[in-house]
């Protein structure tokens, strides 16, 4: 098995997040509209996302699926850091069209 040496892109990245659910809407947290801002710079993957509300009880699973889908993706020494950020809040509008229609929103 190939050692992985390098950074991910900030594509790669983001689409390593795809692969990260909200366990309360079964989305992605891409899909649903919570990551902000991706950040690649030496060592580290800095990644901002907005929660729908301060008050919400599985902040804490989503940072564990999303650090958790970037395990095999970093070289050895890097780290993840992921974080909740109130501004900009979170907005329905951020979602796609299909992610909307999933949960049943007006479009």
């Amino acid at each position: 098995m190939a050692i992985n040496t390098a950074l991910p892109t900030e594509e790669t990245a983001r689409e390593v997040q795809r692969s990260a659910e909200d366990p309360q809407v079964e989305m992605t947290i891409v899909e649903y509209g919570l990551v902000n801002r991706i950040e690649v710079a030496l060592e580290q993957v800095h990644i901002e996302m907005t929660m729908t509300t301060p008050a919400w009880l599985l902040g804490h699973l989503v940072i564990d699926n999303a650090r958790h889908a970037f395990g095999a993706l970093l070289p050895q020494g890097a780290d993840v850091d992921i974080g909740f950020v109130w501004e900009p809040t979170w907005m329905r509008g951020l979602m796609p069209v299909g992610a909307k229609q999933t949960i049943g929103w007006p479009t």
